[in-house]
């Protein structure tokens, strides 16, 4: 099955860009959404969460958000540690997924951190979906009704977008000038194209 790896820094509009792949029939796997998921119902994984952080991190309800993300978010070594428990859990989940789709050309992988968890290894194509800091600062605080502060601390978690643009295969300009649809309707037809 050919993959699609898409990423891009928070407010970059990755979710946009495959949002507009699924109108075109492409089956999207989100690796955020899914590793959620996964956190919440995955018993080994549960129990490696609480073996490595305490059993704090859950409540009777489910994980403990809140709470993790103070554990982890300030702490590098700590953020290392819970993204090497998840990650593998997602990788395996998704190539479960990706055989469960069928008969498709391709599937797509949406995830913030494609490059970091190393998932972009297991993709036959890489896609960076692009757009300046500023712009995205401002689209983060609109959508999330955050302040500047609290954007640039979570833009502080990922990889900078300068360096992901040396490293993905393709790059989809989401800049405000250059129309989106048309960039992902040539990617589309690009990717149809080399696997026929």
């Amino acid at each position: 099955m050919f993959s699609v790896g898409i990423t891009g820094g928070i407010g970059s509009g990755k979710s946009l860009v495959c949002n507009i792949l699924g109108k075109l029939g492409v089956p999207v796997y989100s690796a955020d959404t899914e590793a959620r998921r996964l956190m919440d119902r995955d018993s080994d994984l549960k129990d490696a969460i609480i073996q490595r952080f305490g059993g704090r991190v859950y409540t009777p309800v489910g994980l403990n958000r809140e709470f993790l993300a103070e554990l982890v978010f300030g702490d590098k070594e700590k953020l290392e540690q819970l993204n090497g428990l998840v990650h593998p859990v997602v990788s395996n989940d998704f190539i479960r997924w990706a055989a469960l789709q069928g008969e498709v050309p391709y599937v797509v992988e949406e995830a913030a951190i494609l490059f970091e968890s190393g998932a972009n290894e297991k993709m036959n194509l890489s896609v960076l979906v692009y757009a300046p800091r500023e712009l995205r600062i401002r689209r983060v605080m609109e959508r999330d009704r955050v302040d500047r502060e609290h954007v640039l601390k979570r833009m502080g978690h990922q990889m900078g977008q300068e360096a992901l643009l040396n490293m993905a295969d393709h790059v989809i300009q989401n800049d405000g000038v250059q129309m989106l649809l048309p960039q992902v309707i040539e990617l589309h037809t690009k990717i149809l194209n080399r696997i026929k």
